[in-house]
């Protein structure tokens, strides 16, 4: 079995979850969230917990196990308590700012680059090198924080660019100068 797979599910107070065959809605105090899994997962709301299994050890089937899972439980997680990234800008001129629905980043290109914040998602700039993007989907979460720092890559000799709060970037030696 599955490390992951078999581990239940604890719901939380305040949130709801409703299986219908492999149709799961989760509902909570931040929004509601539905994904529709693989029919050869079985998934069961009992005594305040979500379980999950197979039907049997196929290669396919055991994957598909813990990612269900997974995606459960982050499901619940963020209509419960949500999910956040935050985003540092290092260099000199670099800074970040919103205009209404659009968030504007100026990251040493000759424009500023404009990014559509997502339905779903909520971007914060409490300074402006200090970018937050909230939301109840993990997924939207970091797929919108991976656009922004692709923007501008952190580089290994200066540190300058885009990076995660909690990202540690590897430095390199430059050249001496001298032979």
């Amino acid at each position: 079995m599955s490390r992951i797979g078999k581990a239940p599910v604890v719901i939380p107070e305040g949130a709801e979850v409703n299986v219908s065959g492999s149709h799961v809605a989760v509902k909570g105090p931040k929004g509601k969230l539905e994904f529709t899994f693989e029919p050869v997962i079985t998934i069961k709301v009992e005594d305040g917990e979500v379980l999950v299994s197979r039907a049997d050890d196929d290669k396919h089937n055991r994957s598909l196990h813990g990612m269900t899972r997974a995606i459960i439980n982050n499901m619940v997680t963020g209509v419960s308590t949500g999910f956040q990234k935050e985003l540092n800008m290092v260099g000199v001129g670099y800074k970040a700012n919103l205009a209404g629905k659009k968030l504007v980043v100026n990251a040493g290109y000759s424009h500023p680059v404009e990014m559509e914040v997502e339905a779903g998602l909520e971007v914060e700039v409490p300074k402006p090198t200090v970018i937050i993007v909230k939301g109840i989907d993990k997924q939207q979460v970091g797929a919108f924080a991976a656009n922004v720092r692709s923007i501008r890559l952190p580089e290994p000799y200066k540190g300058k660019g885009i990076k995660y709060a909690d990202e540690h970037i590897r430095r390199k030696v430059g050249k001496t100068g001298s032979k």
